[in-house]
């Protein structure tokens, strides 16, 4: 069993930069996978980054929404994942809400056993 609470969310301007993270339970954190994906309101939840359980691979949506501006991260010493962001726009508005399997990371929300509540980011113009 796996218990994942993020922190970190906001309100940040336009430009701005925030560092999210995902503090994980349990002595097994280092044998799993991490994954982002954040949810809008009205739309579907959305992949943003993975790692592996090393921290030596990780993954990126393949839309220019990520691409440059997100950094996935892990210190499996403080059983925490870390996501950051720059370079924030206000479509990056959304609850943020990591996410934990066994295996390798992914970007599909069903492959992943254990979720946290969620963050919220909200991004003004």
């Amino acid at each position: 069993q796996v218990q994942l609470v993020e922190s970190g969310g906001g309100l940040v301007q336009a430009g701005g930069s925030l560092r999210l993270s995902c503090a994980a339970s349990g002595r097994t954190f280092s044998s799993y996978a991490m994954g982002w994906f954040r949810q809008a309101p009205g739309k579907e939840r959305d992949f943003v980054a993975a790692i592996s359980w090393s921290g030596g691979s990780t993954y990126y949506a393949d839309s220019d929404f990520v691409k440059g501006r997100f950094t996935i991260s892990r210190d499996n010493g403080k059983n925490t994942v870390y996501l950051q962001m720059n370079s924030l726009k206000p479509e990056d508005t959304a609850v943020y809400y990591c996410a934990a399997r066994r295996g390798s990371g992914t970007s599909a929300a069903g492959h992943y056993d254990y979720w946290g509540q969620g963050t919220q980011v909200t991004v003004s113009s």
